[in-house]
């Protein structure tokens, strides 16, 4: 599939004015930026603004590439912290709804990690099959791109990229610019390290030690859950989350005392874009991890290297080239990795992979693609096939963002445990591959030292955040039975953003607040007001503390009132009684304040030194404070 053109798509979606108004310029790159305001041109683009977000949404491309190299980049919330993190997404038809989307997927899914990091995700319009040169110019192209957006938002991989990618993107924005890197730069390699299986596996584990608890629900009355040894597993999607669900759990289950394959769960059926195989017995998961290695898929492959067993019916693998039929097969868990996130709804319209009448007999489902979606209408379907799968079935569902954010749990160790500046690649050094690679050369055990200590956090973390989750799970059904997994799940990750909000500081969300000299004049406050594009300045003395503040209605009622002198001192129209805030002071200290004095915006002090300022619009432009409000 040949991508399509950014422009073209923006022009049809588009009108003329917002691209005179829009359209930016840089270094040879074009880029066009919506807000949470920009609601009916956001609307064209098929995103809906809502409570949560978004907070920017780009679309860029280079105009210099023959092949208009482009995508997008949404930034949905940055309540949790800043920056926004969240993987590449690279295919021909990514469009900026899909990434707004994913975007909100990683919101919930950093909330429910308690990570202190915002949800963002980004789309590249191109063929991830693409190799070679031409793949690293893309890359480096983009990350060109994203480069202007470095304090906002960290990429790791997504469907269509990987670890490598994240090295491209580490030589040319910096090592600090890009997730889940490679061991030689010290990076945490989700890709490799099955980070985000690990967490899907997790949840298996912990779920089948829960489960037992909503036999006090109508719907799971005849609930048998088997031990780990007596599991049977269906996946959806052989690749890179698949595939490694599927190897750790043939590796023994943690806490029953398994001591290799043979207590084992048992992988019944796989499937990937050339059919799926089944087999009552337990599929050879180690054969089937080889041929992955070998051929990137499994099933086809498979068949043909088994044909004769086929034809002589000596083998009791059953396969199809039919992939979605693998949902028609009975197991107790259906693990759910492909890159499909309709894979059930109650009717065909929405093309799902499968239909809730046709499915298999399943307990539990254990999503590890990303299936969340903010659209309106796709949480309306979701809620419908919960209803007849969770309360008719007796299915638990354990949604995507709470079960499968292993990956971005140990990517984020990145940043949390930031490059030491000793290790850090030079800024003259960036770009220049090959003088990188003698710098990660000359540091090469330092770098591994340094990925080990960020993969051992990553791994603690994980495990504690997903079992966690997967008992709060299991908490809110038991004690709502009217409550579906969805609602659960949207209201533990909610949760934990309003809690982040309660502990937050004001030295969290501040901006910087222009200062002036206390011996300035009207006129001067006026033009410093103007380049600044602030409406309150801190006056300070020589020394430097806080004397006053002056706002641009100050200077306005001064000027209508006197005729507009220009050299009036400031001191003559400065507050002085000033109303101002430790950067300590929590969130909710802040809001009583300004309601109390009835003031939009005071200034962030300490000792007497302005640190910046905190308003109103500050917090609800960087906090969720009425999404707090309302979760009371």
């Amino acid at each position: 599939m040949i991508p399509r053109r950014m422009s073209e798509f923006l022009h049809d979606v588009l009108p003329e004015r917002t691209w005179r108004n829009r359209l930016q310029r840089q270094d040879g790159r074009a880029y066009m930026e919506f807000g949470p305001t920009d609601v009916e041109r956001l609307h064209r683009l098929g995103i809906e603004v809502d409570r949560l977000g978004p907070r920017l949404v780009v679309c860029m491309w280079d105009e210099e590439s023959p092949l208009e190299i482009g995508g997008y980049l949404v930034v949905d919330n940055l309540a949790m912290g800043r920056p926004a993190m969240g993987g590449i997404r690279m295919l021909p038809d990514v469009t900026p709804s899909a990434i707004y989307n994913l975007a909100r997927g990683m919101t919930l899914k950093n909330a429910a990690a308690a990570l202190p990091y915002g949800g963002g995700k980004s789309g590249i319009v191109a063929d991830p099959n693409v190799a070679g040169e031409t793949r690293t110019e893309i890359i480096r192209r983009f990350a060109r791109l994203i480069h202007r957006y470095r304090e906002l938002y960290l990429p790791g991989p997504d469907v269509g990229t990987n670890d490598a990618d994240m090295k491209t993107i580490a030589i040319e924005n910096g090592l600090d610019c890009a997730l889940s890197k490679p061991v030689e730069m010290g990076g945490n390699r989700i890709d490799e390290l099955g980070a985000a299986a690990g967490g899907v596996v997790i949840a298996i584990h912990t779920l089948l030690e829960e489960m037992p608890r909503l036999k006090v629900l109508p719907q799971f009355a005849d609930l048998q859950v088997p031990s780990c040894a007596d599991l049977t597993v269906l996946i959806q999607g052989f690749g890179a989350v698949g595939s490694h669900v599927a190897r750790m759990l043939v590796m023994g289950c943690p806490g029953e005392g398994a001591d290799g394959p043979a207590q084992a769960p048992r992988i019944l059926g796989v499937s990937d874009e050339t059919g799926y195989l089944f087999c009552e017995d337990g599929l050879p998961v180690e054969e089937l991890l080889q041929l992955r290695a070998e051929h990137g898929t499994v099933a086809l492959p498979y068949f043909l290297r088994h044909l004769d067993e086929v034809r002589a019916r000596r083998t009791p693998v059953k396969f199809s080239n039919a992939r979605d039929d693998l949902l028609r097969e009975s197991a107790f868990c259906f693990v759910p990795a492909a890159p499909v996130a309709n894979y059930l709804a109650v009717d065909a319209a929405s093309h799902p992979s499968m239909t809730v009448d046709r499915m298999g007999r399943w307990r539990m489902i254990v999503e590890g693609a990303n299936t969340y979606s903010p659209d309106p209408t796709r949480k309306a379907a979701r809620a419908r096939m919960e209803r007849a799968v969770y309360w008719q079935a007796g299915v638990l569902i354990a949604t995507d963002y709470l079960v499968n954010s292993g990956g971005v749990i140990f990517a984020a160790q990145e940043y949390t445990i930031r490059t030491p500046e000793a290790l850090r690649i030079p800024s003259d050094m960036l770009g220049n591959w090959s003088a990188v690679e003698r710098w990660l050369e000359k540091h090469r055990t330092q770098f591994e030292a340094l990925a080990e200590q960020r993969r051992r956090a990553g791994e603690a973390q994980r495990d504690a955040v997903i079992q966690r989750n997967m008992q709060e799970l299991v908490d809110m059904l038991v004690s709502d039975p009217d409550m579906l997994p969805c609602e659960a799940a949207e209201r533990i990750s909610i949760g934990r953003i309003a809690s982040s909000e309660r502990y937050r500081s004001v030295a969290d969300v501040m901006e910087p607040l222009p200062t002036i000299p206390e011996a300035s004049t009207v006129g001067e406050a006026a033009q410093r007001l103007i380049e600044t594009k602030s409406d309150i300045l801190a006056v300070v003395s020589d020394q430097g503390k806080l004397v006053g503040v002056v706002t641009d209605w100050d200077i306005t009622r001064a000027s209508a009132a006197a005729g507009g002198p220009q050299n009036m001192p400031l001191q003559h129209v400065m507050t002085r009684e000033v109303v101002s805030v430790p950067p300590d002071a929590s969130i909710l200290d802040v809001v009583q304040k300004l309601e109390y004095y009835e003031i939009s915006a005071m200034p962030v002090v300490r000792d007497g030194e302005v640190l910046g300022v905190i308003s109103g619009d500050i917090l609800a432009r960087r906090t969720l404070y009425r999404l707090l409000q309302a979760q009371e």
